[in-house]
């Protein structure tokens, strides 16, 4: 298959799968609000999530197997990102965020959204430091985050997650990485990529 054809194979299958189109609108929510206000709804993730159970379940051969896959990628988003929220690093919207796509999308390609999601993360984190001039801080930070990480393994201590405010480079609106994270990696694997 060439190019072309998987082109026009992902815009058949933007027009045609209704949950992939929800998926995307409702990403674009999210990462609009987290931009705008640091903050995603909890009606959008909660009402995506719901949307996706439901939807997968009835949309499969089976609505035992529809419903494990949504539930599975529910639950991988969940887990994965949840010790972030733990340790302070991400916001409990960005993890319900992640749980949602999980639910649309199940478990194998939610860890790929994960890893794409880290990708673009971590340019946009190096993005926003150089553009608010604090990169020296944040490589600083992440130089602190992991000797303490390191220390704390060894002494069997929970770390603090904390960073100082002075030292911070600023918060990072991470729904929009996870919208771009994800996108790419739904557009990916349509293409044949992953």
């Amino acid at each position: 298959m060439n190019e072309f054809d998987a082109f026009l194979d992902l815009l058949t299958m933007l027009a045609s799968d209704f949950r992939m189109g929800g998926l995307f609108v409702l990403l674009v929510m999210a990462a609009v609000s987290d931009g705008r206000f640091y903050r995603i709804p909890n009606w959008l993730t909660f009402g995506g999530m719901t949307f996706a159970v439901i939807y997968g379940t009835f949309a499969a051969r089976t609505p035992l197997s529809g419903a494990s896959h949504a539930l599975g990628g529910l639950g991988t988003g969940l887990a994965i990102m949840l010790p972030f929220y733990a340790l302070g690093i991400m916001g409990a919207g960005d993890v319900k965020l992640m749980a949602m796509v999980g639910a649309f999308l199940g478990p194998y390609q939610t860890l790929q959204a994960i890893l794409f999601t880290c990708i673009a993360g971590g340019v946009a984190a190096v993005a926003f430091a150089i553009h608010r001039r604090r990169l020296c801080h944040m490589l600083a930070n992440v130089k602190a985050a992991a000797q303490g990480m390191a220390v704390s393994g060894m002494a069997g201590v929970r770390p603090s997650g904390t960073i100082d405010e002075r030292q911070s480079v600023g918060k990072l609106p991470y729904g929009i990485c996870i919208c771009a994270g994800t996108v790419a990696q739904v557009l990916a694997h349509q293409l044949g990529y992953v």
